[in-house]
């Protein structure tokens, strides 16, 4: 049996999909805290605060939003904040 290494994830907004694929390490901006998300994570169902989430190495600006962690598969529906603005 093969290790698997990575984890399905889309990022979604109403403007459209801002990211899909695979990744190794997903932080996000939780309303109690930052959190990371890795390779076979328990279920979880979180809302979002205004911040940054870090796909990898590619950081997503987010204002709130919602995410979901089942089965190695990540989504997150997302309302986009504007670079510069917190």
């Amino acid at each position: 049996m093969a290790l698997q290494l990575s984890f399905d994830v889309s990022i979604i907004s109403p403007g459209g999909v801002v990211f899909e694929g695979k990744a190794q390490s997903v932080i996000f901006p939780g309303m109690n805290g930052t959190f990371e998300i890795l390779v076979n994570h328990k279920p979880l169902l979180s809302r979002l605060r205004s911040g940054t989430i870090v796909v990898d190495d590619k950081a997503i600006p987010v204002s709130q939003g919602v995410v979901r962690v089942y089965l190695n598969q990540v989504l997150a529906i997302i309302e986009r904040r504007q670079s510069g603005r917190d």
